[in-house]
This record gives structure tokens, C-alpha cells and sequence, in this order.
């Protein structure tokens, strides 16, 4: 049979482009619909808008170390809607980047929703098009726990739009997007309550890692709650919000923010017209290859609830347009030591295995931690501290783990990141010369086992 296209793909986010751009690289006759922005959650109400505010939330501390530096400033004042507004001039610069990789590419460009009608075919703004292969690339989105009051929340994707910065935010979540926003809201002025239902946020991260974060927040001020979920929302007369607890306390603040996790983006897709089957937490299934349970149909990134990063969507839909397209390229993406990092207020960077992973797969582990107060931070009063930690094999004497907290520990961890995958060891990480003075040089500098 004659397709229209040979491939289709349903989301212009990371993985979806990253797909049809190298697809039609390789010859194939590829479609892409979109009918929100082009970039995906990324690009428009994720990782980039996010890591803009994080940079705007850290001009604070940087204002309050320059004294220790000799310089004298006037009191500054903070503009949220400058700040809104930059940041929107620039992820419309970056739609229109995105435009042009898929049209340079030869990519037919479709801007409307895509529904699947067969396992061949997909409709879109009422034309139908054919295609031999559909790829399912269309993310997650923020979900708000089904309380009274719950439309008086808002999420990450209204977060970005917001007319004012609120006075006083209640956060509500224990992952990374909780942690940063609730660093953004704070940084930038807001009185700030971080409230998680567990006994301590970043649940899967390292232990010593979660636990130094929480003290340096508490340094920093904030209001950090565990053990506490929110039973209602109300609106209050002056507008405000009541949060009421399940433990029957009520917070009072003027924006209530959730982070508590993101669902599979299926709405009106189509899948009950394919042989597309989820699994049991709600994702699509697939197999190694990224193949459904209809032949035809392929799916990638956060809507299969793999690994939900950016860089991972970039991998897979490398390893798809590879495999259909220029199968002699092909090599299937490797999830072990994935580097990752948290933009909270000092961020985290980690890759490998966490203390408790690594004791939990069986391995006799070393562990070699240091914690220090940044050589910038000398000059002040400041007296946030850095962690650095290496997880080791005692036996093979292989890393396993790099864990950091503090500045710049998401660009230290990336290099990390291809020592782990090399497969170093603790000797050649002791080997290896410094870069003095640095907060990097304590990875290598690390020669006493702590436990």
C-alpha cells in the first residue's frame, strides 16, 4: 500500500522533532502535527522558561555577596512582568527556531490536534493522512489531586504566565519541580511554604543529598512542611486562599501550587481505534524498540513514563528515526547512569547510583563525602554549604555514584556523568589533577572514605 507519509508524528515536542528532523534526514517522507507550541513542555512551560526564572531567583544571593566583594548597591527592586516578559520574547524566539528545524528538514508541518482513526492513519482538523509508521510523541501533563477547591490551584504550565508574583505561595509536592519553583517563588521575593505529604521530598535521590537540601532551605527561610497533604481550597473574601489540612490546620496564602506529578497526554488520541494498550500506571506500553502493541504505532518519552527528561525524548527518538530509517546506525538508548540535575537553590547534580541503590543491588560500597563552605562565600556571612559525595564499589573500586549540592553542580556533574560511563574507578579519579581552586577539584580530592 501507498502511504502519504512514512512516518507520522503526533507531538512537535523534544522527542517528536528530534525524530521527524533526523527521519527526513535520512530520506523518509515525514509529518508532524502540533496543536499547542512547538518545543513541547521544554521549551515553553518546562526545563528552559523554568532554568530562566532559576537564573532571575539567583541574582538575589548574588546582590547580597557583593558587600563581601567591596561593592556598595543601592537597595534593588525586582520586576516581575520584566522578567515574564523577557522570558517570553525568548521562547518565541525558540518556537520559531524549532519551525525552521522541521521545515529546513523537509518535514510537512500540520498545526492542529491529531487524532489516530486506524492503525494506518490520522486525522487532523478533519483531513485524514496515511502514514506506515505513527509515532506517539505528545508528553505528560500537571495533575491536580481531585479536592474541593481544586480550580483554585494552579500549575507549572499557569506558573509561567502569572500577572504578578504572588506575595505568598504554598507549594505543594516533593519532586524536582516542587523544589525549584518553590526556590523560584522564594528567590524572587515571596514568602514561600513547601508542604509534601512524605517524611522528605526527592524521594529516589540520595539520602544525604535530600537531607542537605532540606537544611540549607531552612537556612534560606523557608517554610518547609512533611508529613502534611491539603484536604480543601477555599477563596477567601479578600481573595486570598485557605489550604485546610487533612491534620485540620489551615496556611493562608495568595497562590497554591502543585507539583504532584504528571499524567501520560492521551486526551482524544485515539487509541481506542488501534491495538494500543497502556500500562498499569497509565503510560503507553511499549517494548525495547519503542513499539506498541499495534505494529504500526511507536510511542517515546514522557508518555511511555520511562525516564521523563528532555535529553532522554532526544535519545529515543534518535534511536527510532535510526532504526526505521538508517537501521546500520541504530543502537538502543542506555538508561544506566543517566547524569540529571535540580535546579533548586543550591542545585543538585547526580548520576549513578545512590547510597541506598547501591546497597540495595548488593554491592559492599565505600562512600567518600565532604562538606565545605564555597571559597566565594568566604568573603560573607553567608554560611550555605556545599556537598560533595562519591559512591565506590570496595571491591572492584569502580564509582558507582557522584552526588553534589551547590553551585553550578549541574554543569560539574555533566562531565562526571562520562567518567561513570567509562566505567572509572576510584583510582583514577584520585589520579587525576585538579582544577585550582574549584568546587570540582574536591571529586578527585577525595581520599579518605567518610563510612
Amino acid at each position: 500500500m501507498a502511504y502519504d507519509f512514512d512516518l507520522f508524528v503526533i507531538g512537535a515536542g523534544s522527542g517528536g522533532v528530534r525524530a521527524a528532523r533526523f527521519a527526513a534526514g535520512f530520506g523518509a517522507k515525514v509529518a508532524v502535527a502540533e496543536s499547542r507550541y512547538l518545543g513541547g513542555t521544554c521549551v515553553n512551560v518546562g526545563c528552559v522558561p523554568k532554568k530562566l526564572l532559576v537564573y532571575g531567583a539567583h541574582v538575589a544571593d548574588e546582590l547580597e555577596q557583593a558587600a563581601g566583594f567591596g561593592w556598595t548597591l543601592e537597595e534593588g527592586h525586582f520586576d516581575w512582568g520584566t522578567l515574564i516578559a523577557n522570558k517570553n520574547r525568548e521562547i518565541e524566539r525558540l518556537n520559531g527556531i524549532y519551525r525552521n528545524l522541521l521545515v529546513n528538514s523537509g518535514v510537512t508541518l500540520l498545526t492542529g490536534h491529531a487524532r489516530m482513526t486506524g492503525a494506518h492513519e490520522v486525522e487532523v482538523e478533519g483531513q485524514r493522512y496515511t502514514a506506515e509508521h505513527i509515532l506517539i510523541a505528545t508528553g505528560g501533563w500537571p495533575q491536580v489531586p481531585d479536592i474541593p477547591g481544586k480550580e483554585l490551584a494552579i500549575t507549572s504550565n499557569e506558573a509561567f504566565y502569572l500577572k504578578d508574583l504572588p506575595r505568598r505561595v504554598l507549594v505543594v509536592g516533593g519532586g524536582y519541580i516542587a523544589v525549584e519553583f518553590a526556590g523560584i517563588f522564594q528567590g524572587l521575593g515571596a514568602d514561600t511554604t513547601l508542604l509534601y505529604r512524605g517524611d522528605l521530598f526527592l524521594r529516589g535521590f540520595d539520602g544525604s543529598v535530600r537531607t542537605h537540601l532540606k537544611e540549607e532551605l531552612e537556612k534560606r527561610g523557608m517554610d518547609l512542611q512533611f508529613n502534611a497533604d491539603i484536604q480543601r481550597i477555599d477563596k477567601l473574601d479578600d481573595g486570598s486562599l485557605k489550604a485546610t489540612l487533612k491534620d485540620g490546620r489551615e496556611l493562608v496564602a495568595d497562590c497554591v501550587f502543585y507539583a504532584t506529578g504528571r499524567r501520560p497526554m492521551l486526551d482524544n488520541l485515539g487509541l481506542e481505534n488501534t491495538g494500543v494498550e497502556l500500562d498499569e500506571r497509565g503510560f503507553i506500553r511499549v517494548d525495547e524498540q519503542y513499539r506498541t502493541t499495534e505494529p504500526s504505532v511507536l510511542a517515546i518519552g514522557d508518555v511511555i513514563g520511562r525516564v521523563q527528561l528532555t535529553p532522554v525524548a532526544l535519545a529515543e527518538g534518535m534511536a527510532v528515526a535510526r532504526r526505521l530509517f538508517k537501521p546500520e546506525q541504530y543502537r538502543p538508548v542506555d538508561y544506566q547512569n543517566i547524569p540529571t540535575a535540580v535546579f533548586s537553590q543550591p542545585p543538585i547534580g547526580t548520576v549513578g547510583l545512590s547510597e541506598e541503590q547501591a546497597l540495595q543491588a548488593g554491592h559492599k560500597v565505600q562512600i567518600f563525602e565532604s562538606r565545605f563552605r564555597a571559597m566565594k562565600l568566604t568573603l560573607t556571612d553567608i554560611q550555605e554549604k556545599t556537598l560533595m559525595k562519591l559512591v565506590v564499589d570496595a571491591e572492584t573500586d569502580k564509582v558507582l555514584g557522584c552526588h553534589m549540592v551547590g553551585p553550578d553542580a549541574g554543569e560539574i556533574i555533566q562531565g562526571l556523568g562520562i567518567a561513570l560511563k567509562a566505567g572509572a574507578t576510584k583510582q583514577q579519579f584520585d589520579e587525576t589533577i585538579g582544577v585550582h581552586p574549584t568546587a570540582a577539584e574536591e571529586f578527585v580530592t577525595l581520599r579518605t572514605a567518610t563510612r
